[in-house]
């Protein structure tokens, strides 16, 4: 598919408002390795190639393993996720498809049973980052398979 058109190039302002967001996910409390999975279970259920294959680099990249990484679409079922990661999962999913059932009592009590109120802040942020990147990505047709992950500190 054909790039519609760079979201840099045409509006700076708005590119760099979501980078600000970024910075903040990345400066926060939530560990690199679940927030690519956080990004990855977004990106699957909004069919977003480009994001797939940036946060799939940056998990193995981070030191995620290929077992876990196949196994996020049936996190559910697959036994090598921690209840820590399952919870922030859900989170992610009722915040992704907020529609289907406005993020559910039972799914936040037991995302709060695993994080505190500051991290569930952080992993919505995380889901609300995704989910714009989504957004943004599918709209103007970035381009999936060019991304190359940087070195972090």
């Amino acid at each position: 598919m054909k790039p519609r058109l760079n979201i840099a190039a045409v509006s700076a302002g708005a590119y760099h408002a979501m980078l600000g967001l970024e910075k903040y996910i990345h400066e926060g409390s939530i560990e690199p390795k679940l927030v690519h999975l956080l990004k990855m279970r977004a990106s699957q259920i909004n069919g977003c190639a480009y994001c797939l294959d940036m946060h799939s680099k940056d998990a193995r990249a981070a030191g995620e393993t290929e077992q876990r990484l196949y196994g996020l679409d049936a996190w559910r079922e697959a036994p090598y996720y921690t209840d820590r990661e399952r919870a922030a999962l859900e989170w992610t999913e009722a915040l992704t498809l907020v529609a289907e059932g406005h993020v559910p009592d039972d799914v936040y009590e037991r995302a709060r049973g695993q994080f505190s109120e500051k991290e569930l802040v952080e992993l919505a942020m995380i889901a609300v980052a995704i989910n714009g990147w989504n957004r943004l990505a599918i709209a103007f047709r970035s381009e999936a398979g060019t991304y190359q992950p940087q070195q972090r500190r």
